[in-house]
């Protein structure tokens, strides 16, 4: 496996640090994923994200991990979902050509799924899979490609109520991960097997 680092130019000039994860042989597509809230200690180095990262190589995938605005060594300031959507577009829009335009996959957890239901609205991919979804803090609309969502039992942040209702209403497949709490404390390996099933083909 290759692992490399990179700082992708934005249309508005900042630059977007990005940790790329490549196994080199049997790549089924790409996996952009995203990171929880950069102002509450979200980054791409998270044990969730790199935990998800390391499942989406083991299933095929080039694991790409951007920073957003603000976070690392990425430029800018916390923009509320709006700039930090323009941030995974310009890392997707970058590093797509590079393979060839595999297929993307998009995965976030927590702030980073509600950032990449916007991001499917934009960008092709196959499926979008959403960890620990901040359903009950944003706005969270019906995202347009097949997506599944795997949730923590006992999230105390964000209750396993609201985002069974948002996954019942728009008929997402709800994957829920025994005692875990919004963070997968102790249960990583729990999350990473669940993440593993849904992606092997």
């Amino acid at each position: 496996m290759k692992r490399y680092r990179l700082r992708i130019r934005r249309p508005d000039g900042g630059a977007v640090e990005t940790a790329v994860e490549d196994p080199e042989s049997g790549r089924r597509g790409l996996a952009l994923i995203a990171h929880p809230h950069p102002l509450h200690g979200g980054s791409m180095d998270n044990k969730v994200v790199t935990t998800l990262a390391r499942v989406a190589v083991e299933c095929g995938y080039v694991a790409v991990r951007p920073n957003f605005r603000g976070v690392g060594a990425s430029e800018g300031a916390y923009d509320h979902g709006e700039g930090e959507t323009e941030d995974l577009l310009a890392v997707a829009g970058f590093v797509a050509p590079r393979y060839a335009h595999l297929p993307w996959m998009l995965i976030g957890f927590s702030f980073g799924a509600y950032v990449q239901h916007r991001v499917a609205s934009q960008l092709h991919a196959e499926r979008l899979i959403m960890v620990a979804p901040a359903v009950s803090m944003y706005a969270f609309e019906p995202a347009p490609i097949p997506t599944d969502i795997l949730h923590g039992e006992a999230d105390a942040l964000i209750p396993l109520a609201a985002v069974r209702a948002y996954a019942e209403a728009h008929r997402f497949p709800l994957h829920v991960i025994p005692g875990a709490d919004h963070f997968f404390h102790k249960k990583l390996a729990e999350l990473k097997a669940a993440a593993l099933a849904l992606c092997r083909p």
